[in-house]
């Protein structure tokens, strides 16, 4: 089982950058793929970022490529979405969760996932 606690949300200015931060318990973290998914107010859940077990493998929704990179650091069991150029639309909600197998962007693939965190991007 894994336990996913994410941080680093907040307030920001549009064209800000926020990273958030994604701390995993279980000795076997780098067994699993980790994703990001946001839901805004009135919308459904959506995929935001998937990466490999490695790390060396990622995959960004189009909205939010070339501004969010995702990385991880398997030795402090953590990942990391770093968030530039934050457009209003991105205010959401940011939910880390894991996987076993790498490919899905679906929610239904994913097992684990966190409580969330706020992220509001002021226009």
């Amino acid at each position: 089982q894994v336990q996913l606690v994410e941080s680093g949300g907040g307030l920001v200015q549009a064209g800000g950058s926020l990273r958030l931060s994604c701390a995993a318990s279980g000795r076997t973290f780098n067994s699993y793929v980790m994703g990001w998914f946001r839901q805004a107010p009135g919308k459904e859940r959506e995929f935001v970022a998937r990466i490999s077990w490695s790390g060396s493998i990622t995959y960004y929704a189009d909205s939010v490529k070339g501004r969010f990179t995702l990385s991880r650091d398997n030795a402090k069991n953590m990942v990391y979405l770093q968030m530039t150029s934050l457009k209003p639309e991105d205010t959401a909600v940011y939910y880390c969760a894991s996987a076993s197998m790498y490919g899905s962007s679906r929610q239904d693939d994913f097992d684990y996932w966190g409580q969330g965190t706020q992220v509001t991007v002021s226009s």
